[in-house]
């Protein structure tokens, strides 16, 4: 079973069966970085009100990626801004981080190749299948009309933030996404961390763009 909303976003971004990832590079690493973010959040260790990231609680969860990423706001001198902190978690090496762990939890399986018997490729293809089609029932329930818990609102956030949902889940309602991401069902905690990761994850992305297109 996964433990963290970045694994939901991870599974969720990468094809069942090719193990290829479905999602861009940049867009699925500033998502899984958002990920934690929103975590930490929604469980009380940080806030994100007034787009900055405050150390509230630095009790450990006792889930390594939360309270590495936990430590390290603590220690970090000055108060940042949430797009900061996307870019500096380091989505790709999270990423790598959370396969390996999918793949030792049993979910993932790993296939080493090469392309013209050079380049080294891997692809992680479902080994077990019902950790995401849980996610993606809870995601479908939500979308369609179901009262949103903190966590799949954040997954459904941060898909909407990449770019990814309407892919992932077509026909979504952009209305119906507003109501979940902007709701007050959960309180106005929630909401924010919410709002400030998706905004974050935004900027991120249009950096990049920026970036890349200057170059």
């Amino acid at each position: 079973m996964t433990s963290i909303i970045a694994e939901d976003v991870l599974l969720l971004g990468y094809h069942e069966k090719t193990g290829q990832p479905t999602i861009g590079s940049t867009e699925l690493n500033a998502g899984l970085a958002g990920a934690i973010l929103a975590e930490l959040a929604i469980r009380g260790r940080i806030s994100l009100a007034d787009k900055k990231v405050v150390v509230t609680d630095s009790t450990p969860l006792g889930e390594p990626e939360l309270d590495g990423a936990l430590e390290r706001i603590a220690a970090e001198a000055k108060i940042r801004k949430p797009e900061w902190w996307v870019d500096k978690l380091e989505g790709a090496k999270l990423r790598q981080r959370l396969l390996v762990r999918l793949v030792e939890g049993g979910v993932l399986s790993e296939e080493k190749g090469k392309i013209l018997g050079l380049f080294k490729t891997v692809k992680y293809p479902e080994l077990d299948g019902s950790v995401e089609r849980a996610v993606r029932a809870r995601v479908e329930s939500v979308l369609s009309g179901a009262e949103p818990d903190a966590r799949t609102a954040v997954v459904v956030g941060i898909m909407h933030a990449t770019k990814a949902l309407k892919k992932q889940f077509p026909g979504t309602d952009e209305a119906r996404v507003k109501e979940i991401t902007e709701g007050d069902w959960a309180g106005e905690g929630v909401k924010q961390a919410i709002a400030a990761v998706e905004a974050a994850v935004l900027m991120v992305l249009t950096t990049v763009v920026i970036v890349t297109a200057v170059s």
